[in-house]
């Protein structure tokens, strides 16, 4: 992602480890699943290697299809295999529950259409 050349995954980590340590509080990470870019058992396995023993809990977050990219929620199945192989890793997780998507009025939808609207 764009995102880590201005911050890299190895800078993040460490600074994870050092609240980690200063605070003796998990820590919770989002992650958004996008239908086949990240949403497979190897990037589950990925995740789970680079979290490794770390106090954390991941809240899976499938993505909401928008009409700005092409950009695809994950089907139900890789859904729950992703949080089977996470739970199966010793990672603590659950899949946000969501209302909405199916009739594009879920987070971002809602704002991707109207700004569409607004620059017809």
């Amino acid at each position: 992602m764009k995102i880590n050349q201005a911050f890299p995954l190895e800078k993040l980590m460490d600074a994870v480890d050092f609240y980690l340590a200063k605070t003796g509080r998990r820590i919770t990470f989002e992650y958004i699943l996008i239908a086949d870019l990240n949403d497979q058992i190897e990037h589950a396995d990925a995740l789970a290697t680079l979290l490794g023993q770390r106090d954390c809990y991941v809240n899976l977050i499938p993505y909401n299809a928008v009409m700005e990219n092409d950009y695809r929620r994950p089907s139900q199945a890789a859904i729950s295999a992703f949080f089977d192989r996470l739970m199966q890793r010793g990672i603590l997780c659950t899949v946000r529950k969501e209302l909405g998507h199916d009739i594009a009025s879920a987070c971002g939808q809602l704002r991707a259409q109207h700004q569409h609207e607004i620059q017809r």
